[in-house]
């Protein structure tokens, strides 16, 4: 399997750097690249002072429709510019319904990309993240660096745990682990159990992807008390890692939301691509 169609959710304030890292990272595969340019809406006013201020409230609701429309049309330009395939959307929604509009779209992609733009605007990377991972098959690649990620990446990390979420993340990132030189499957503190890891941690997945003509080596790390994502982004440097790969929230999502996790500790600080899969 290729990616042979790339979905980058752009936001509407900033995105020309996003934009010309996904279109670098679609010239490098010749894939299709489908864009969505996204701007929300400001809520409606409430309380007694309504009525006074709806007339603002709707001028300013047509202001933010016609810088879409003036910002859409930019990002054709670029993207005509490129020699990609292309096609492109605006979508002017309200927050409670802009994941479901990015869902919509990532269903006909084979990658979600998110840049380091998108990345900045909280409100608009929450609903992405749970547009793009919760609903859904997609794989997302959250980018949070300047230059392009590279889905012909020469080292790669995994963050292995033997759960679901990880295993579908390495099913899916095989084309890049598979044009990859080296690929580190990286276990943290693993328990050697039959109904877990197995007995030799790590041995199963490497020979999965060692069929699959990966590169493979196993490393297997103690914490020594220290936080796993700290871990992680130490040995990514360690191994001049250029692309993570990982499980996204294994525990419940309410719980990482209010206690952080690993997941949502390495999207705010990593500072190398990360390729992640639900």
């Amino acid at each position: 399997m290729r990616y042979k169609t790339i979905l980058a959710v752009l936001g509407v304030d900033h995105f020309q750097e996003d934009l010309k890292n996904a279109i670098a990272a679609s010239q490098s595969i010749e894939a299709h690249l489908s864009t969505v340019i996204i701007a929300m809406a400001a809520p409606p006013p409430g309380g007694s002072y309504a009525e006074v201020i709806s007339t603002a409230w709707l001028e300013e609701r047509q202001g933010d429709i016609d810088k879409l429309a003036k910002q859409a049309a930019t990002v054709k330009e670029m993207l005509k510019a490129s020699g990609l395939s292309f096609d492109v959307q605006d979508i002017y929604t309200e927050f409670a319904w802009a994941d479901e509009d990015v869902a919509d779209r990532a269903l006909y992609a084979d990658l979600t990309l998110v840049g380091r733009q998108a990345g900045q605007d909280e409100d608009l990377f929450k609903r992405i993240l749970d547009g793009a991972l919760f609903q859904s098959p997609a794989p997302l690649l959250f980018n949070p660096t300047d230059q392009a990620a590279s889905l012909t990446p020469r080292s790669v990390l995994i963050a292995w745990n033997s759960r679901m979420e990880v295993a579908r993340a390495v099913q899916q990132a095989l084309p890049a682990l598979q044009a990859a030189s080296e690929v580190h499957v990286t276990l943290i503190d693993p328990v050697a159990t039959s109904y877990a890891s197995g007995e030799e941690p790590g041995a199963d997945v490497a020979t999965y992807l060692a069929r699959h003509g990966v590169p493979v080596a196993v490393d297997v790390l103690s914490s020594a008390g220290k936080p796993v994502d700290e871990i992680l982004k130490q040995h990514a440097v360690d191994v001049d890692a250029e692309l993570l790969v990982m499980g996204a929230y294994s525990h419940s999502r309410l719980r990482e939301r209010i206690f952080g996790g690993v997941t949502r500790s390495m999207l705010e600080t990593a500072r190398l691509p990360i390729f992640c899969s639900h």
